[in-house]
C-alpha cells in the first residue's frame, strides 16, 4: 500500500478506530439467548434447516438452548458444521435460514438464529471442550490443501473417522478467507485463529504452512505420498478492470483486507481521503465500510448494473450506506486520470441492458479519487494444477456430488469448484461431503 498525503495513516484517532471495529453484533447473554430462542415454533419439517447448506438442525439446538442448554446446542450445530462459530458471524443468514424462518410471515422478524448460534458456539468453545472423538486409525492419509473453510472442514472429518491428514497452506497463517478476507468488525478478537486452534485439537491434523501448490508441492507428489487429495484451493486471481490502471492509488481491495486483518495496528493503515470501489459483491461492501471506518472522508461503489443485481446481500449494502457510502449504479469504468504517475480520478461511462446483455450508453461522468479499490471479484489460478489431467468448467474445478474430479482419488470443494455458491457455510458442507466420499473410498 502506498504512503503519500491523500493516502496517508493515522486520519482517526486509535479510540475511535477501535470502536469502530468493535463487535458488530455483540453476543446474546444467557438471558438475551433464552428469551430469543422462545420466539421459535420448533417447525416440523422447518424451512430452516432446508435453507441451511449444512443442514443444521436449527429448532434442536434452539430448543436446546431455551431448555438451558447451550453445550448440547453447540454439539448439535457441530455435528453438520464444524465451523458454526464463524458461520455464526458471517453467514448472510438474512437470505438463508433466518429468511425461510417463519415467523416473518407471522411478525416480520425471524427467530435469531444466526445469533442463538453463536451463543451456543461460542460458550463451547469458551469452556475450551474439544469437539468430537477420534475413530481408531485406519492406517491411511489424506493430504488437503487450503486451510480455509473447505479444507479444515474436511481435515477435520476426517481425522475425526480416523484418518491421519496433512493441511496444507500457502499462507504462513491458517484460516483462508475466515483469516484474510472478511471485515474485521465481524470476528473480533483473533476468532478465526481460536477456531483453527479448536478444530486442530481434535488430534490427526498436521499443519503444512508456507506451502503452494504448484510451487512447494504438486498434485503428482501429493498422489504418490497420500491415500487421496482433497482440493480446497480458493480463488487466488484477482480480475481486472479491462483498462489501464497501473496508477499509484489504485489498488486490490482484497489485498488491503488481508493486510488490515493482519495488521496489529489499524492507524498504520494507509486510507485515502476519496476513496471509489468498483464492484457489487461483498468485497466490494467491506472494502468501502472498512475504509470509513478508517477514516476516508468519502467513499463511493460504483457497480455496472442496479442496485437489485448486487452480488452484496441487502442487509449488507444497507450495512455501507449507514457507513456513509454512497452506491451509485449503471455505470463501467472507462479510464482512471492522473498525472506524474499518481491517481486522482476516474471517468465511468453510463451503461444499460439491451436484449440481456450490458452495452454502454455514451454518457460519461467523472469522480475524484486519491484511491481507487478493484473489487470485481477473484479467478481461480488453474495452473496450480499442472498437467493432472483436472477438468474445469467455466474456470473452475469440475466436481460430482460426491465433490469428486475428473481425476480418481482427488477430490474438491470450495470456492475453487465450478457451480458453489461463494459462501463460507457452503465451502464447508463442501469440505464434509468430499470427507465422508474419501472415507468411503478409502474402505471400500
Amino acid at each position: 500500500m502506498s504512503s503519500t498525503p491523500d493516502i496517508a495513516p493515522g486520519r482517526l484517532p486509535a479510540d475511535t478506530i477501535a470502536t469502530n471495529f468493535g463487535d458488530i453484533n455483540p453476543p446474546f447473554n444467557r438471558f438475551e439467548a433464552k428469551v430469543a430462542s422462545e420466539r421459535c415454533l420448533f417447525c416440523y419439517d422447518a424451512p430452516c434447516v432446508t435453507a441451511c447448506p449444512t443442514g443444521i438442525d436449527i429448532p434442536l439446538f434452539v430448543r436446546q438452548i431455551m431448555a438451558d442448554n447451550p453445550i448440547g446446542a453447540a454439539k448439535t450445530i457441530f455435528r453438520e458444521n464444524i465451523l458454526g462459530g464463524m458461520c455464526a458471524r458471517v453467514c448472510p443468514t438474512e437470505t438463508l435460514c433466518e429468511e425461510a424462518c417463519v415467523r416473518n410471515a407471522a411478525e416480520g422478524k425471524a427467530v435469531e438464529i444466526g445469533q442463538l448460534q453463536r451463543y451456543a458456539t461460542d460458550t463451547f468453545m469458551a469452556k475450551g471442550l474439544t469437539f468430537g472423538k477420534r475413530a481408531a486409525p485406519t492406517g491411511k492419509s489424506v493430504a488437503v490443501v487450503g486451510a480455509g473453510p473447505a479444507g479444515l472442514a474436511c481435515a477435520h472429518r476426517l481425522a475425526l473417522l480416523g484418518h491421519e491428514v496433512t493441511l496444507y497452506d500457502a499462507r504462513d497463517k491458517a484460516g483462508g478467507l475466515n483469516e484474510f478476507g472478511i471485515a474485521a468488525y465481524k470476528a473480533t478478537d483473533g476468532f478465526a485463529a481460536k477456531e483453527v486452534a479448536f478444530i486442530l485439537g481434535v488430534g490427526g491434523i498436521k499443519l503444512a504452512l508456507g506451502k503452494r501448490l504448484g510451487a512447494d508441492i504438486t498434485l503428482a507428489d501429493l498422489k504418490r505420498d497420500y491415500d487421496a487429495v482433497f482440493l480446497g484451493l480458493g480463488l487466488g486471481g484477482v480480475n481486472e478492470l479491462g483498462i489501464e490502471d497501473s496508477l499509484d492509488g489504485v489498488e486490490n481491495a482484497v489485498e488491503y483486507i488481508a493486510d488490515l486483518r493482519q495488521a496489529s495496528d489499524l492507524t498504520s493503515l494507509p486510507v485515502g481521503r476519496k476513496i471509489v470501489v468498483i464492484g457489487g459483491g461483498m468485497t466490494a461492501i467491506d472494502i468501502a465500510s472498512q475504509t470509513r471506518r478508517l477514516g476516508a472522508e468519502d467513499v463511493t461503489i460504483v457497480y455496472r448494473r442496479g442496485q437489485e443485481r448486487m452480488n452484496a446481500s441487502d442487509y449488507e449494502q444497507q450495512l455501507a450506506q449507514t457507513d456513509g457510502v454512497l452506491i451509485r449504479t449503471w455505470a463501467k469504468p472507462k479510464r482512471v486520470i492522473g498525472a506524474d504517475g499518481k491517481l486522482s480520478g476516474i471517468e465511468f461511462e453510463g451503461t444499460r441492458e439491451v436484449d440481456g446483455k450490458l452495452v454502454g450508453t455514451g454518457d460519461t461522468y467523472t469522480l475524484a479519487c486519491d484511491q481507487l479499490f478493484r473489487a470485481i471479484g477473484q479467478s481461480f489460478l488453474a495452473d496450480t494444477l499442472g498437467a493432472s489431467g483436472i477438468a474445469l468448467t467455466g474456470g473452475r474445478i469440475e466436481v460430482d456430488a460426491e465433490r469428486k474430479t475428473s481425476v480418481a482419488g482427488i477430490w474438491a470443494g470450495g470456492d475453487c469448484v465450478y457451480g458453489g455458491e461463494d459462501l463460507t457455510v457452503a465451502a464447508v458442507a463442501d469440505g464434509r461431503e468430499a470427507a465422508i466420499s474419501i472415507d468411503r473410498a478409502l474402505r471400500a
